[in-house]
């Protein structure tokens, strides 16, 4: 009787043991499997944390793109009001310019009508003051103050002659000044509408070969790029919070499994 009370004993103790062998086993399988969850999660947190990481450069690149495109639209913009300022202020100088150099002609004709009448006109003074002397040699009685008169008058006609002709010479300098002038304002005109056809494309907004068009394109990817990068470096975030938050989760129940495995390894090694 004593005998079999021994023999269960021994087999209680080895029952025991055996137990707490397969729940430290248990435990350790556990540990293991959670080491491994907090090893998955760092490296999904790593990469997660350089993808961040990147895409925030990139993301930065993409604002500063996006503002130095959108700052040449504005400013081609500017440029082709100014052109078309140019051109609308350099077709009034020409038309107006064009209106004065046919007046000018105009009026350089009309002097030199004047010119050539005043000049008959100083001619036939003179050969009539020339008459009237002579006769005077021959009649005493003709009046001085007569040929006193048709003196002064040839005088007066010769000096009309000579403003008359610093008239026109400075008729024909205006009409050269103009001329050089429209040509001048011409060419403006001309190179404004080149100008003009270069910004926006044979004055077509949209053309794809306009300077203008080009410039807006290049803002438009600019937007759609910063918009792709902007989405993407808010799911990564997200991801990459998701990721934390799991990687902290896996990282308290390991630090618990230890703390199990620990407290049943220091009671079985106690029993």
């Amino acid at each position: 009787m004593r005998y079999t009370s021994i023999i269960q004993e021994r087999h209680k103790r080895h029952g025991i043991t055996e137990f707490k062998k397969n729940e430290l086993d248990a435990l350790t399988i556990q540990v293991t499997n959670a080491q491994e969850k907090v090893a998955q999660y760092q490296s999904i947190v790593n990469s997660l944390t350089t993808k961040s990481t990147d895409l925030q450069g990139f993301f930065a690149t993409a604002t500063n793109n996006k503002t130095q495109a959108y700052t040449n639209k504005m400013l081609v913009d500017q440029l082709v009001l100014s052109a078309a300022d140019l051109q609308r202020n350099s077709d009034i100088a020409f038309n107006e310019m064009s209106k004065a150099n046919l007046a000018m002609k105009t009026l350089t004709v009309n002097v030199n009508s004047v010119m050539s009448k005043l000049i008959y006109t100083a001619d036939v003074i003179n050969k009539l003051a020339t008459l009237v002397l002579r006769k005077k040699a021959m009649n005493p009685l003709i009046s001085d103050e007569l040929v006193s008169m048709i003196s002064t008058a040839g005088t007066d006609a010769n000096n009309a002659v000579a403003v008359t002709l610093i008239s026109l010479q400075s008729s024909f300098l205006a009409q050269a000044t103009e001329m050089e002038a429209e040509t001048a304002i011409g060419l403006a005109y001309t190179q404004s509408i080149a100008l003009t056809k270069l910004l926006t494309g044979s004055f077509k907004e949209g053309n794809p070969n306009s300077l203008q068009s080009i410039f807006y394109q290049a803002y438009k990817d600019a937007s759609v790029n910063y918009t792709l990068i902007e989405a993407a470096n808010f799911r990564t975030s997200k991801q990459l919070g998701a990721a934390k938050a799991q990687l902290n989760t896996a990282q308290v129940k390991l630090k618990s499994l230890q703390s199990g495995l620990a407290a049943a390894n220091a009671a079985a090694l106690a029993s």
